[in-house]
C-alpha cells in the first residue's frame, strides 16, 4: 500500500496527539494515582509492542527499580530487599488497581537509610586510609550482594570512599614530588607530607559528598515518583520515555535546535554520567578535550569543590553539568583509556548552525571529490519549507558539481536521525524513483514511502561512512542505497540498531477536567521502520559493506546496550529493482577490503579498539596505592603510544566551497570552524578509503552516461 509521504505523516501525528483512543474517563483525586492510571492506559492502547502485565514484568519492575535508585548498594541493606520482595509479584496487579504501596514502602526506606549514610560515611572519613593495604575493590556493583547488615554497610562505604580519593591523594603527591606539575585541583598545593596529603584527600572527599547530600535533600517525593513511573515505561522499550513539566519544557526546547549547557549527550552508567554523543559546535565539540565514551564522574562549579555523581540519578546529574551561557562547569572525566582529568567549560548556547549539513572539495593529485557531513535529519515541522536536510544537501550537491566534484562521499557517521520525510526526500537525490522505506504501525499493514521524482541530482559513485552511533534516518538512508546498490557503505560492522519511531502525547489531552495543573507527558514507540528488502534495521542496524575498526569496535554501543529493545523481524520486501550504474560492485568492495587489511593505520586503531576493551573489562581496582601508580603509569604509557593515531596524514587536500570563502571575509568563527574540520578530514583514514573507492567506481566501474544528471 503506498500512501502520499505528507499526508501519512500529518495524519499520523494527529490520531496519536489527539489519542483518539481514548475511550476511558479518568478520575482520581490522588495525583500519583493519576498519573500511573494515565500513563499504563497510554503504553496498552498506543505502544507498538504492549507488554503483558505479569509477574514477570512485576519482577523486572522490582530489580530495576531498586537498581535505579541504589546502584552502587550503599544504602540498602539485605534486609530491606527481603521486606520489598513480598511485593515483587505484585506490582503488575498494583499497577492494574493504581496502587502506589511498593514505591511508598520504598521510598520511606530510602529516606531512612540515606540519613544512615550521612552518619556512616562521616564516620569512615574519621579514620585515616592505609594505602599501603594489599586491597581491591570491585566495581561491577550489579554483581555484588546487599550488605548483610551496618558493619558490612560500613565496610563497604570504606572501600568506596579510599577508592573515592585514591586519585585526589596520587595528585596530591605528585604535586609533592614536583611543583612543575599542573595543577587540577586548588588544594594540591597545600600538601606537605604523605599525612597531610592523606587528610586533605579525605576533607575533599567529606566536602564532595556533603554537597552531594544537600543536593538530594533538596529532592521532592514527586522526584523519585518520576523515577518509579520511568522505570515503569522502560521496561516497554528504552526510547519511551515520561516526561515531568520540567522534562517535557526542556524536551521542546531540544526540538527547537538551541541548547544551553555544554553540548553533551549523556547515559546513565553505575560510574558516573557517561559521553554518548558530542554536539556539533558546541563546548565540548569545541574543547576537543572530551570524546564518546568518556564518562564524568564529579561536577563542579567554576572552582568550587565538585560533586561526586556516582550514584546520582543522570537527570540530577544533568542539572548540575547544564547551566546558564557564559557560566563555568568542571568536570572530573574517567576517560575511555582509563585515566583521570578535569576539564573546565565554560557553558554555552549550542547553536544548530553546526546541525546542519555542510560539504567541502577534496583534491587529489589531479582529481576533485566531494564530501558532505550531515550531523541529523533536521527539519521545522512547523514549516516544511525553511531550512531542512533534504534540501540543504541537495543545495551542496548541486555547489560541489558547479566545482567539479567527480565523486560524492556522504558521512553520516554520528548521525542520530531526525525526520523521516527529508530521507525520502534526501534518497531521491541518488535514484531515478522507487520505494526507500516501509513503516508498520501497531496492528496495520505495511506503508510504503517512495520517491516518485524520476530526475536524479547525483548519479556519479557515491560512498556512504557510518558507524556505531549512526542511528534512526540515518540507517533508513544508508540500507535503501545498499538495497539499490546505489552506494557502497563504509564503517563499522554495524550500525546502531534503532528501528522504531516515537510520538509525544501530552497527558492534559487526554482529561476532560484537571485539578492537578501540568501533567507532562510521554514519549511512546508507534512504529517501527523497515527496509525495502523487507528487514528491520532493529538491533541489527545496516551492515557496513566494507566494515572497517574503530575505537569503539569491542566496547558494548547502540540499541544492543541499551534496556529491553525491541526485536529484530522480518517483512515482505518493496517492490524494487536494484540500480545498475556500477559495472563490478563486488570488485570494488573485494580491492577495498585487500587496502583495509594491509593498513598500517587500521592496524593500530584495531589494537587501540582491543586495549579500549580491556581497560573497560577491569573491574577489579587496586586501593594499593604503589600498584595503583604502576597501573596508572602503564596506562599512560599505552595511552602516549596510541596518540600517533592523530599523526596520521592521508595526503588529501580539503577546501571549502567559493560560496564559504566568501562568507570568511565576514566570518571568522565559521573560517575557524570549516579549518578545523578540515585538519580533521585529512587524518581520516576512513575518509582516505572512501575517495579510494570512488576513483575505483569512477574510472573502473560507473557506466557510460550515468554522470550528473540534474533535479532542482
Amino acid at each position: 500500500m503506498k500512501r502520499n509521504l505528507a499526508y501519512v505523516l500529518l495524519l499520523m501525528l494527529a490520531t496519536v496527539a489527539s489519542c483518539s483512543f481514548t475511550n476511558k474517563t479518568f478520575e482520581n483525586d490522588d495525583k500519583d494515582k493519576l498519573l500511573l492510571d494515565l500513563i499504563t492506559y497510554v503504553l496498552e492502547k498506543g505502544h507498538y509492542e504492549p507488554k503483558v502485565l505479569n509477574d514477570d514484568f512485576s519482577v523486572h519492575v522490582f530489580e530495576d527499580f531498586i537498581d535505579v535508585i541504589d546502584p552502587t548498594k550503599r544504602y540498602f541493606v539485605a534486609s530491606d530487599i527481603a521486606e520489598f520482595e513480598k511485593y515483587k509479584y505484585q506490582i503488575d496487579d498494583e499497577i492494574k488497581n493504581t496502587d502506589i504501596t511498593f514505591f511508598n514502602i520504598v521510598y520511606e526506606r530510602l529516606m531512612q537509610r540515606m540519613g544512615d549514610a550521612k552518619d556512616i560515611y562521616k564516620e569512615v572519613l574519621e579514620t585515616p586510609f592505609d594505602y599501603s593495604e594489599n586491597e581491591s575493590i570491585s566495581i561491577k556493583y550489579d554483581e555484588e550482594p546487599f550488605a548483610a547488615d551496618r558493619e558490612e554497610l560500613k565496610e563497604r562505604w570504606r572501600k568506596q570512599l579510599k577508592y573515592a580519593t585514591l586519585g585526589t591523594y596520587d595528585s596530591k603527591i605528585s604535586h609533592m614530588e614536583n611543583k612543575e606539575i599542573e595543577s587540577t585541583d586548588e588544594h594540591d598545593h597545600n600538601a606537605h607530607s604523605l599525612e597531610e596529603a592523606e587528610e586533605e584527600s579525605r576533607k575533599s572527599t567529606e566536602t564532595t559528598l556533603d554537597e552531594f547530600f544537600d543536593f538530594v535533600d533538596d529532592l521532592e517525593r514527586k522526584d523519585w515518583f518520576v523515577q518509579y513511573i520511568n522505570t515503569i515505561v522502560d521496561e516497554f522499550d528504552p526510547h519511551t520515555f515520561y516526561f515531568a513539566p520540567e522534562e517535557k519544557e526542556k524536551f521542546d526546547t531540544s526540538m527547537s535546535g538551541k541548547f544551553e549547557g555544554i553540548g553533551a549527550k549523556l547515559q546513565k552508567k553505575s560510574e558516573g554520567a557517561k559521553i554518548v554523543e558530542i554536539i556539533s559546535g558546541g563546548p565540548v565539540w569545541r574543547d576537543q578535550r572530551l570524546e564518546v565514551g568518556d564518562e564524568i564522574i564529579k561536577v563542579g562549579q567554576n572552582g568550587e569543590e565538585p560533586i561526586n555523581i556516582i550514584g546520582m540519578r543522570l537527570d540530577d546529574a544533568i542539572k548540575l553539568i547544564k547551566g546558564a551561557q557564559g557560566t563555568i562547569v568542571d568536570l572530573t572525566v574517567r576517560k575511555v583509556d582509563g585515566s583521570l582529568d578535569v576539564v573546565s567549560l565554560t557553558r554555552d548556547v549550542v547553536e544548530l548552525e553546526e546541525s546542519y549539513a555542510k560539504s567541502a572539495n577534496i583534491i587529489k593529485g589531479q582529481e576533485k571529490f566531494g564530501i558532505i557531513n550531515l550531523p541529523k535529519f533536521y527539519v521545522d515541522f512547523n514549516d516544511y519549507s525553511e531550512r531542512n536536510a533534504a534540501t540543504d544537501v541537495a543545495k551542496e550537491v548541486e555547489r560541489l558539481k558547479e566545482e567539479g566534484m567527480e565523486g560524492l562521499i556522504l558521512d553520516l557517521r554520528d548521525n542520530g536521525g531526525g525526520s523521516l520525510k527529508t530521507v525520502v526526500e534526501m534518497a531521491g537525490l541518488f535514484i531515478k524513483d522507487g520505494p526507500i522505506v516501509q513503516v508498520q504501525s501497531k496492528d496495520k499493514g505495511k506503508d510504503v514511502y517512495d520517491d516518485k521524482d524520476e530526475r536524479i541530482q547525483w548519479d556519479g559513485p557515491l560512498v556512504i561512512l557510518v558507524n556505531e552511533l549512526s542511528a534512526s534516518a540515518s540507517e533508513i538512508l544508508a540500507a535503501a542505497m545498499q538495497d539499490y546498490k546505489r552506494a557502497i557503505v563504509i564503517g563499522s560492522k554495524q550500525t546502531f540498531g534503532k528501528g522504531t519511531v516515537q510520538n509525544v502525547i501530552p497527558l492534559n489531552n487526554m482529561l476532560r477536567s484537571n485539578e492537578h495543573g501540568d501533567l507532562g507527558a510521554i514519549k511512546i514507540t508507534t512504529q517501527k521502520f523497515y527496509r525495502i528488502n523487507g528487514g528491520s534495521t532493529q538491533l541489527e542496524g545496516v551492515k557496513s559493506d566494507i566494515v572497517v575498526p574503530d575505537r569503539y569496535s569491542y566496547i558494548d554501543l547502540g540499541e544492543r546496550d541499551q534496556s529491553n529493545p525491541l526485536g529484530w523481524d522480518k517483512i515482505t520486501p518493496a517492490d524494487y529493482k536494484a540500480w545498475d550504474g556500477y559495472i563490478d560492485y563486488e570488485k570494488t568492495i573485494a580491492d577495498s577490503k585487500k587496502r583495509m587489511a594491509s593498513s598500517q593505520q587500521i592496524k593500530l586503531i584495531e589494537e587501540n579498539a582491543k586495549w579500549l576493551k580491556a581497560e573497560q573489562d577491569e573491574t577489579e581496582i587496586s586501593l594499593n596505592f604503589v600498584v595503583y601508580k604502576e597501573e596508572k603509569d602503564k596506562d599512560k604509557e599505552q595511552s602516549e603510544y596510541f596518540k600517533r593515531l592523530t599523526d596520521y596524514d592521508s595526503k588529501l587536500t580539503f577546501q571549502s566551497l567559493g560560496y564559504e570563502e566568501e562568507l570568511f571575509t565576514k566570518d571568522s568563527v565559521l573560517r575557524e570552524k570549516r579549518n578545523r574540520w578540515h585538519k580533521f578530514l585529512a587524518k581520516d583514514v576512513y575518509v582516505e578509503e572512501a575517495v579510494n573507492v570512488l576513483e575505483d567506481l569512477k574510472m573502473n566501474n560507473i557506466k557510460q552516461g550515468k554522470l550528473a544528471s540534474v533535479k532542482n
